[in-house]
């Protein structure tokens, strides 16, 4: 008899703790939640801010802070962040204390267009607009700007932002045409003529030995023009 009414009070015991358990569960999903908190990683540079994520999810959602918990569907709220065109990825999730939090990496652009429609390229080679909160300062791209243009300016793009001598020093591609890429650098007055995008690592690796070659020669100063698009050879225009 005394087993019996052991067992009887453990089974009495877990069904009040399951129930306590399920009814602070529905109270705590019924519950008001408060705003999502926004966390933005990597970028210092905000291309997007706080204000305009919530911004944004008011206009597709309504308040937040108004809804019950288990009236708000994560994937929607993952969605509608990720549809900025400033975002690249967006994870949404319940802290244990039931804080919603977004966490979100931007797109990074390598380069600026100027032309009749301005935006950025960025890192995946894709379209980017432009921020009402922060320039980037990038290398901007004007001249025939085309999609094949656009497709051989990112290639550029991309061989200079892996370079550290070339991210420091270039801050302009102007396009005269498919086979003619014109760098114009932070500090030098020539401007260097790639040609094509064709053997690109083979033509910065001539004009690095030219560039450190000149600066020793105290000549830089003296071209107009470095043209890397012959092969083997460097053809300097002088002013």
């Amino acid at each position: 008899m005394r087993i019996s009414m052991a067992y009887i009070k453990i089974v009495v015991l877990l069904l009040l703790v399951i129930g306590l358990y399920g009814f602070a569960s529905v109270r705590n999903a019924k519950r008001p939640m408060g705003n999502i908190a926004i966390k933005f990683v990597g970028e210092e540079n905000l291309y997007l801010t706080e204000e305009a994520v919530n911004k944004l999810l008011i206009q597709k959602l309504g308040a937040l802070e108004n809804r019950a918990k288990d009236a708000v569907v994560l994937d929607s709220i993952e969605k509608i962040v990720q549809s900025s065109p400033m975002v690249k990825t967006a994870q949404v999730y319940r802290t244990v204390d039931g804080k919603l939090i977004s966490k979100i990496i931007q797109r990074k652009p390598i380069g600026r267009i100027e032309g009749n429609s301005r935006f950025y390229l960025d890192s995946e080679g894709k379209r980017m607009p432009l921020s009402r909160y922060h320039s980037a300062r990038v290398p901007i791209i004007t001249g025939k700007i085309t999609e094949k243009t656009l497709e051989d300016a990112y290639v550029i793009l991309e061989y200079i932002s892996q370079d550290d001598f070339l991210r420091k020093n270039v801050i302009g591609i102007h396009i005269k045409d498919e086979d003619a890429y014109l760098l114009k650098l932070r500090v030098e007055e020539f401007v260097v003529n790639l040609g094509s995008v064709e053997n690109l690592d083979e033509k910065f690796k001539k004009f690095m030995a030219f560039y450190v070659k000149a600066a020793k020669d105290n000549s830089l100063d003296t071209y107009a023009e470095v043209s890397l698009k012959f092969d083997n050879q460097v053809v300097c225009t002088k002013i």
